[in-house]
């Protein structure tokens, strides 16, 4: 990507205030595209399932495009599928959307959502990362990003997920931080 990447640390003014009161809060933000989005005053994330129907991506769509029409900002985390399909639908909206990444911003994951991650900030939105540039995209990276999206979000919105999933761990990272599941 061809934005700058800004460092956040927890004594910036930027720093998100709903992170702060998280169990494990990151020590530092890599971020790519509007800052104001760090602390906006509605978000939502929509999250789910990799693999999911084509409902489950029209649901997810729609969801997102009326949320972001309502000025709430979708938070998902870039992965394939309803996290795609939910940026998508907030992009479509002309609204906001926050992607939360596993990886360095150098290492967009997977590698076909970089187009996306692109159009996000060129369109106003936000892709943030715990983690250092030319962190690769690690297994052990994305339970510990799910944190930071329900950390970020008023509320969660599960469109479709498996029974042993990721998904499971945002709800319960969450329910852990007060917020209201869908």
């Amino acid at each position: 990507m061809k934005y700058k990447v800004i460092k956040i640390e927890m004594n910036n003014k930027y720093y998100p205030e709903r992170l702060r009161n998280i169990d494990s809060p990151p020590k530092q933000l890599y971020c790519l595209g509007d800052l104001e989005l760090l602390n906006y005053d509605k978000n939502i994330a929509i999250i789910g399932s990799r693999n999911c129907s084509y409902y489950g991506e029209r649901v997810t769509k729609d969801f997102a495009y009326n949320l972001a029409k309502e000025n709430v900002c979708i938070v998902s985390g870039l992965a394939k599928g309803i996290d795609s399909f939910a940026h998508l639908g907030a992009l479509n909206a002309k609204g906001k959307t926050i992607a939360v990444i596993g990886s360095g911003l150098d290492n967009i994951y997977p590698k076909e959502n970089i187009k996306l991650a692109q159009s996000i900030v060129k369109n106003g939105g936000l892709v943030l990362s715990e983690y250092p540039l030319g962190t690769l995209a690690l297994k052990q990276h994305f339970p510990a990003r799910n944190r930071i999206i329900s950390g970020l979000s008023d509320g969660v919105l599960v469109t479709k997920k498996k029974k042993n999933s990721g998904t499971n761990i945002t709800v319960d990272f969450a329910l852990e931080q007060g917020k209201d599941i869908f």
